[in-house]
């Protein structure tokens, strides 16, 4: 069995070995790319929208793609390698996630530019983009329902592993009636806040738009340093059960939803400030505030089940 070890050392070795020489050397490439894109890719957008008959929008050409699929790549052999102690792959996995992040600003930056100032976003594509958000939702939803399902199956019919009980034995449960109470009287508020917003919007009231937003995102803020108050405050761990492995992944996903809608809001308050929506056009923001409304829901559930069931 010695010389069955040894291969798999050494083709795990060469594996690893190829795919950082080979990603640096696309990473290069990438990286050559990104610098002359705006030659190579936009040189002919102006012309090409100006040519359009047809209400829908035909996107140009773009690097993006290409960039993110093999920063992600990158992002995950580096990951992997870091797990299993390759010299190095912590360098590739940062450099993947830079180049994430950077195609992510990019990319959206070409979508606010193409809506908002070269009016490709007609009606028939805002309906289409209310349509993707919605279903970006839905999917949350299912995601979430799972984690609740797991929560039901566990608690309706505790095993005997945890001493037939719910929550089980030797585990102090957070009482519903300090922190997440506050959390939920938050997040409430920031729902109605960022409704406010929206009115303001539609009416033109910029001022009032931009005030109730950045209320909105306080609120947020305020929302996350409670959770991880509570947090680290809390007397169980993640590994303390099957009680505190749902509790902290469902509460700690919906947190996770939570501060990437806030910089979602952060976002849409820059554009708002800089007159990017308008009384009929503003689908950046409708997406914003519907993904926040549902975040407030997900809490109302959590609430309810998490902390009132089992603190009851």
């Amino acid at each position: 069995m010695v010389w069955w070890y040894s291969f798999y050392y050494f083709e795990s070795y060469v594996f690893f070995y190829v795919e950082f020489r080979f990603c640096g050397l696309l990473y290069f490439i990438l990286i050559v790319l990104v610098l002359f894109s705006n030659v190579l890719f936009f040189s002919d957008m102006s012309s090409a929208f100006n040519q359009v008959k047809h209400p829908y929008h035909l996107v140009t050409p773009s690097p993006w793609p290409f960039l993110g699929s093999f920063s992600a790549l990158g992002f995950v052999v580096g990951l992997a390698g870091f797990m299993n102690n390759y010299h190095g792959s912590l360098y590739l996995t940062f450099f993947g996630f830079f180049c994430i992040l950077f195609t992510m600003f990019v990319w959206w930056r070409d979508i606010i530019r193409e809506g908002t100032f070269e009016g490709a976003h007609t009606k028939k594509v805002q309906a289409g983009l209310r349509f993707g958000v919605i279903l970006f939702i839905v999917s949350e939803v299912m995601f979430f329902f799972s984690f609740f399902w797991t929560f039901f199956h566990s608690s309706l019919a505790p095993a005997i592993e945890i001493g037939q009980s719910w929550p089980p034995l030797e585990i102090s449960v957070l009482s519903p009636w300090g922190i997440p109470l506050l959390n939920t009287v938050i997040l409430l508020t920031s729902g109605a806040t960022i409704t406010v917003c929206h009115h303001g919007i539609v009416w033109g009231a910029k001022k009032i738009s931009v005030q109730y937003l950045g209320l909105t995102i306080g609120l947020a803020v305020f929302f996350i340093l409670f959770q991880a108050f509570e947090y680290l405050n809390a007397p169980f761990t993640i590994s303390d059960s099957v009680y505190g492995s749902i509790f902290f992944m469902t509460t700690g996903f919906h947190g996770f939803h939570v501060a990437i809608g806030t910089i979602y809001l952060i976002v849409c308050y820059f554009r708002l400030s800089a007159d990017h929506f308008t009384r009929t056009h503003h689908i950046g923001f409708l997406g914003a505030a519907w993904y926040w409304h549902f975040v407030d829901v997900v809490w109302l559930f959590l609430f309810i089940v998490v902390y009132w069931f089992c603190g009851s």
